[in-house]
């Protein structure tokens, strides 16, 4: 390591570690060739599959023009993409592969500068034998951001264990339709609920050392009908207001290096040419430093996709000006900005922007050192440590949703004849999220299977109640029309004691499974030839539970012929475990839903987040929009109560505080955890404004007869919102503020007069009510 600059004028200057970081990514930079720069906006992708194999949108197509690797590296590189994670291998072997793939550019290039590998890591590091932990839509049904900051500390300390520097995670996506294939990689449909777990994931990878990446933004998941990639017409209020908001939060809150962009046009703007998103916005207006980087061609999408560009050089020089960074996953359309700046057709000081950038990461991550550390180390990747952190995760995220006789939970020593039907029973893909390593990569590679122990909910139910006697029929099949013999299955429910049916999604890529990227829905009615299996048994009058385990919520269309039911959403490797848990009463119950389940298969509103007009009003429409279960909507094996709440004050001038405060008690007779919600209602505004939205929650666990004190800080500047001439303002009036256990069970009523005059609300406002708990009595 270099420490003070050398006596030799020919020494390189960006090794020396008593220079800061930007001093550093200077000196690299005025060292570099044109073509050198460029080079450090571009990743190489080693991997190469047939149209049936992609796990990428046009990898197959637009990987193809890739050129030799031996041509690339002697320009230097900035990125690797997915050198651990394409192709499948023990630890030693991926990481001595990332340590060759760095020392051929090193060797081979002039400046030596090694390269920045990235991975997935949406579901834990996406590597074979690595733990898959719960997807994101868990997270959220758990309300506990410290418990997701646990999990991205865990999976980044790996990841840079392996030697890898970014992850491509998490998605802070709001859910606006649950037709879309992507809702399991989100975190629900609240922005502030996506906001706080989402920046708490964020801040974990970061503390590891590893670069974190925000995606995608922005807007992706309103695309039209649900469809991947589509246009979004989303007006700039509901984007500003609802879908920026936890991009924001983590932004300024979390320390994230590295923002993605989403693939779809807001009204007919591709964002990756988007100046006005990617540097007014997240540059100027948020003070964003790090880099912006592309999702997977969608720069060559502005040519092929979106018609905003001639050809795949124009689309290169349209989004550098834009303010994108890096070209992922191999350089297609930024190589030829070395002719535009040599033609005068481009202002080389927009290269230089971006490669400063870079250098700067590379400079925070120590490969601009004299001899960069590059090389990986051999840990396990699905520890026993992992592995119960994967559970504990699963364990808080399994959301009770009715359980009208008190059939559950279930007692241990239970000896009766249990049916188990449903497709989702024997297979343990079912628990396991679109961008995990086994359902992402291993459908190439059939001969490593999943990779690493996953029992399945047949399994773990047999393990849970050793002395039941257990059956099972699938009855039905999740991808087709196929019944898997429905017929056994009626009879095994007409001659069973009880009856389990499980049923679902088999997450998938681009078609192949029914949840996950690409596997968009037409309506909200269960999968395959599900419902059938359903209505079937039901009919039989058997004593039935309703498990259900999917990446988007279906529709709840049996009324009370289901008394009994339990949802999970993906809840990774100790999923089977963690929901047999919850049905013996060894795991009581605590998540809360992160989206509503509707009560109809269709297409329409069916989000908690909306104005007066989103509801069904003096029956105006024959269309209900009232959920089966609302939106926070969880039941536990102990009982809770919530005193009256009380604000510290009436009044409150529009740049002051003051303080909401509840307790809840348990009143039952088992340990278990309530999540106190916040929710706000602004009557009167400039606009329409939400029904009610969520400002603040706390899960707190308490043991029987215990009392937890909640008390939060409560600012206007929760209500901030973008009024008609398009600026965020803070304004004095009514606001009514109601506390509960769910959307639906909000009460009080609590009114605050807000005095003063209306000012802006700017980036650093209050967006989450910040909480203190205090436990006792």
């Amino acid at each position: 390591m270099t420490t003070s600059p050398p006596s030799s004028p020919l020494a390189a200057a960006w090794h020396y570690t008593s220079l800061s970081d930007e001093q550093r990514a200077t000196a690299a930079l005025e060292e570099m060739t044109l073509e050198e720069k460029v080079a450090q906006l571009v990743g190489y992708w080693f991997d190469k599959r047939g149209a049936g194999e992609v796990v990428a949108p046009m990898q197959d197509t637009l990987g193809a023009s890739r050129p030799p690797f031996d041509q690339v590296a002697p320009l230097g590189l900035g990125h690797f993409t997915r050198v651990i994670g394409t192709e499948p291998g023990t630890v030693s072997e991926v990481t001595e592969r990332l340590q060759e793939k760095q020392q051929l550019v090193v060797d081979a290039s002039r400046l030596g500068i090694p390269v920045i590998a990235h991975e997935e890591c949406l579901t834990g590091v996406n590597s074979l034998g690595a733990t898959v932990y719960p997807a994101p839509l868990a997270w959220g049904a758990t309300f506990d951001p410290a418990l997701a900051r646990k999990v991205g500390e865990t999976i980044g300390s790996d990841l840079r264990a392996l030697g890898v520097h970014q992850g491509l995670s998490p998605v802070l996506d709001v859910v606006r339709d649950y037709r879309w294939g992507r809702v399991e990689e989100t975190i629900g449909e609240d922005p502030v609920l996506v906001a706080a777990v989402g920046s708490a994931y964020t801040s974990g990878l970061e503390a590891s050392g590893l670069i974190a990446t925000l995606k995608h933004f922005v807007a992706y998941s309103a695309s039209a009908s649900g469809r991947n990639h589509a246009p979004v017409s989303a007006g700039p209020r509901e984007i500003a207001d609802v879908m920026l908001v936890p991009f924001e939060v983590a932004v300024r809150d979390s320390g994230v290096r590295s923002v993605m962009n989403s693939y779809s046009d807001i009204d007919g703007v591709p964002i990756a040419a988007d100046r006005a998103l990617l540097t007014g916005l997240l540059r100027d207006e948020w003070g964003f430093t790090g880099t912006v980087i592309s999702d997977y061609w969608a720069i060559a999408f502005l040519a092929s996709a979106h018609g905003v560009a001639p050809d795949a050089a124009s689309a290169g020089a349209l989004s550098l000006a834009a303010g994108m960074d890096v070209e992922l996953p191999n350089g297609m359309c930024f190589p030829p900005l070395v002719e535009a700046v040599r033609s005068g057709e481009m202002d080389e000081a927009l290269v230089d922007r971006a490669v400063h950038r870079v250098l700067l990461q590379k400079a925070q991550l120590g490969l601009l050192d004299e001899n960069p550390e590059t090389h990986g180390r051999v840990i396990e990747l699905d520890s026993a440590d992992n592995r119960a952190l994967a559970r504990t995760v699963a364990e808080a995220s399994i959301v009770l949703l009715r359980n009208d006789d008190d059939l559950l939970p279930l007692a241990p020593e239970f000896s009766g004849r249990i049916a188990v039907l449903g497709p989702m029973a024997a297979d343990p893909r079912t628990l396991l999220g679109c961008y995990s390593y086994p359902v992402h990569v291993l459908p190439r590679y059939p001969q490593f299977g999943l990779g690493i122990e996953v029992p399945s909910f047949l399994d773990a139910l047999s393990a849970e109640f050793p002395d039941a006697t257990v059956t099972h029929e699938a009855g039905a099949s999740i991808l087709g029309p196929e019944t898997g013999n429905l017929e056994r299955a009626v009879e095994l429910a007409k001659d069973a004691d009880l009856v389990i049916l499980t049923v679902g999604d088999l997450p998938g890529m681009f078609g192949r499974g029914t949840s996950g990227e690409g596997c968009d829905a037409v309506d909200l009615a269960l999968p395959g030839s599900q419902a059938a299996l359903v209505n079937a048994v039901l009919d039989t009058g058997a004593s039935v539970i309703l498990v259900t385990n999917s990446g988007r919520p279906y529709a709840f269309t049996y009324g009370d012929r289901v008394r009994t039911a339990v949802q999970s959403f993906i809840p990774g490797e100790e999923g089977a475990g963690a929901i047999v848990g919850v049905l013996s009463g060894r795991v009581n119950p605590g998540g809360k839903l992160p989206v509503q389940i509707p009560l109809t298969t269709g297409g329409g509103q069916h989000l908690y987040l909306g104005a007066p007009l989103t509801r069904t009003i003096d029956k105006i429409s024959n269309q209900s929009t009232s959920p089966a279960f609302a939106f926070g909507h969880g039941l536990s094996y102990t009982t809770f109560s919530l005193s009256p709440a009380a604000l510290a004050t009436e009044t409150l001038d529009v740049d002051g505080t003051t303080t909401l405060s509840v307790e809840v008690k348990n009143t039952g007779a088992v340990t278990g955890s309530e999540t106190v919600q916040v929710y706000l209602s602004d009557p009167v505004a400039s606009v329409a404004r939400p029904v009610q939205k969520l400002v603040g929650f706390s899960r707190v666990s308490l043991e029987p007869g215990e009392t937890a004190h909640v008390s939060f800080t409560i600012s206007p500047e929760l209500s901030a919102y973008t009024d008609i001439e398009m600026k965020r303002i803070v304004e004095p009036g009514e606001l009514i503020f109601s506390v509960g256990t769910s959307s639906d069970t909000a009460t009080d009523g609590l009114s605050l007069a807000v005095t003063g005059k209306s000012r802006i609300a700017g980036h650093h406002r209050m967006i989450i009510a910040p909480v203190d708990v205090v436990v006792g009595g």
